[in-house]
């Protein structure tokens, strides 16, 4: 099994190394622009969407694309380990701010995903179809401005109407959103605001071109003239009775399932990005050279490259233990938890130490350390707060769990 994972690991990364980054190259004035990738209204331009599409569609040909989409819709139906391998192993190479890349595997949110295998079969097949093979992209619709990780407090809901529903609401934070073709949203189905129980909440596909559906804003993170989240709105959106995803009253279940691939996703990305950022600190630190010598020899640096090395060992272990025991069936509340927070929390003391061995070089837009300063401050909120972790262990703790 070793063998087949590190070749599909290479074979992803030439893929992307052969077809990606000349792509990139080529179209750096798209990418790097003045405004960035983004258009005039603060959203991916469409120059820039069409590229991703053309990552999307070959990586999905050969199979990388659609790597963790089940088995069942034709997808490679990899596992919890592999999920973080592939991350790391991408986010390590091509480092931070970078779009086509990380295009080339679906991120569960946005592509072929655990999700496609709860679609009704009343549904057209060319749905399900088209987002495997990633001409059609998706979105995960579940924060809103008063309940990210209190999802029982949502507000967004929906009302039956004939045979179908009308939903109405706000959803927010929701990356892809501004692109998506469809989106997958968590609605009330059910019960009062912070009283409702967890069979209460349903998950239905809706397509956005849906009469009532709104994009209403992009977010905009550290200054940025543009992003990748955005603000929805459902005004009266009707869906019929087959865009329920799953069974009725258990998409909260659909949502614990979608998180737990987030927190394991990050974990994978934030480990690949302290790699790059440690390999990038040291290769300045072994070329530059004061009072006569390679600042390595320095203690008040190399001491801060071990410290670094420290914690991405810790990261990695525990991330890898965790993914092996969800592969095994295990129960891992407490132990996902752990991770989010710790890889998380490694990856910002990673990129900070590593933007101070550099000195003034380490805050140039040229090293693009600042790029994973940012990211990796991001994703300590991102699927889960640092804080929510933490309650979430004291919780399994009160129990008497403990991590083995």
């Amino acid at each position: 099994m070793d063998n087949e994972r590190s070749a599909i690991l290479d074979a992803l990364t030439s893929f992307v190394d052969d077809t990606v980054v000349p792509m990139e190259t080529t179209n750096t004035h798209l990418l790097q622009g003045e405004r960035g990738p983004y258009g005039p209204n603060g959203s991916y331009s469409p120059e820039v969407l069409d590229l991703m599409r053309k990552v999307r569609e070959p990586s999905a040909a050969l199979g990388y694309y659609t790597l963790f989409a089940p088995e069942s819709v034709g997808g490679g139906g990899l596992g919890a380990e592999d999920l973080f391998l592939v991350w790391e192993r991408l986010h390590g190479r091509y480092g931070p701010k970078r779009i086509l890349p990380y295009e080339s595997v679906a991120h569960w949110t946005s592509g072929p995903s655990f999700l496609l295998r709860h679609l009704s079969a009343e549904l057209p097949a060319s749905i399900q179809e088209s987002i495997m093979k990633g001409t059609s992209t998706t979105c995960f619709a579940m924060s809103e401005p008063e309940a990210g990780s209190d999802v029982m407090s949502m507000t967004t809901s929906a009302k039956p109407d004939g045979e179908g529903w009308r939903i109405n609401g706000t959803k927010q934070w929701i990356s892809n959103a501004h692109h998506a073709d469809w989106v997958f949203v968590f609605v009330a189905t059910g019960g009062k605001k912070g009283q409702r129980s967890h069979d209460q909440i349903s998950c239905m596909l809706v397509p956005t071109d849906s009469d009532g559906f709104n994009r209403d804003s992009v977010i905009r993170l550290f200054g940025d003239i543009g992003g990748n989240e955005a603000i929805l709105s459902f005004d009266n959106v009707y869906v019929g009775p087959e865009h329920v995803v799953g069974e009725f009253g258990h998409g909260f279940d659909l949502a614990l399932e979608g998180v737990a691939q987030g927190k394991l996703y990050n974990a994978g990305r934030c480990v690949g990005l302290a790699r790059w950022a440690i390999e990038t600190a040291l290769s300045y630190a072994k070329d530059r050279h004061t009072f006569g010598r390679s600042i390595m020899d320095h203690q008040g640096v190399s001491f801060q490259l071990a410290d670094c090395v420290i914690e991405y060992y810790a990261a990695r272990s525990m991330a890898l233990s965790c993914a092996r025991k969800m592969d095994d069936g295990g129960k891992v509340i407490l132990e996902l938890a752990a991770v989010k927070a710790y890889t998380t929390e490694m990856c910002f003391n990673v990129f900070d130490r590593c933007m101070q061995v550099l000195g003034g070089m380490g805050i140039t837009n040229d090293t693009k350390l600042y790029d994973g300063w940012h990211t990796a401050r991001t994703v300590r909120i991102a699927d889960g707060t640092a804080e929510i972790m933490r309650r979430t262990i004291v919780n399994r703790l009160q129990r008497g769990e403990f991590p083995a």
